[in-house]
């Protein structure tokens, strides 16, 4: 009786790890997949593709792991200064005076921008990256004419692979999509699949 009770155990705990290993697996492979096939939309281009931090809490790890090994790239640790930072500091400028004051040893100093007019004092005041974020393809041209070069560009909001398309010949050295993460489908995997690799 004590024997049966252990064997039922051992498999119940098997079947456990199974089915929680195989969620991760699928979901890990759905990120890579996913990011792999826009990754190809972007191929030739000389634009790198980014993931975001819109990743779920104690994955983070796995899908920005899964995003590199689908072709993407992972988003930078230097400083990204958004509209509530901005917003705080009073403005583009002093943002970006505050960041460099704070952090003088980080690498590059990225702002979140809306409009032409932030993204003249993005320029002026010495962004190494300008994130456009959420602009239409026209603001996106106007944008880019004016940093001319000044700043290296990342383009973000809502970006697909669907999409993506209309980014491709526009001039911008990144682009950002939170869908590598939080939209990726799983990939639908059996057991079955599985087999052993022979050297």
């Amino acid at each position: 009786g004590q024997l049966m009770a252990k064997v039922h155990g051992d498999i119940r705990t098997l079947l456990c790890g199974e089915r929680t290993a195989l969620n991760y697996l699928q979901r890990m492979s759905g990120i890579a997949t996913y990011t792999h096939s826009v990754a190809e939309l972007l191929k030739g281009t000389g634009i790198k593709l980014l993931d975001t931090r819109k990743t779920t809490p104690n994955n983070r790890i796995f899908e920005k792991y899964a995003v590199r090994i689908g072709g993407g790239n992972n988003l930078s640790d230097g400083v990204l200064l958004k509209d509530n930072h901005i917003g705080a500091a009073g403005g583009v400028k002093e943002a970006i005076a505050a960041a460099k004051e704070y952090a003088p040893f980080v690498r590059k100093i990225e702002v979140e921008v809306e409009n032409l007019d932030m993204v003249k004092e993005a320029v002026e005041a010495g962004a190494d990256i300008i994130m456009l974020d959420n602009m239409d393809t026209d603001a996106l041209k106007e944008a880019i004419a004016y940093i001319d070069g000044r700043a290296e560009i990342e383009v973000s909001g809502n970006v697909t692979k669907e999409n993506i398309a209309r980014l491709t010949g526009l001039g911008v050295d990144y682009v950002s999509s939170g869908a590598l993460t939080h939209s990726a489908p799983i990939l639908d995997i059996s057991l079955k699949n599985l087999h052993p690799v022979e050297n």
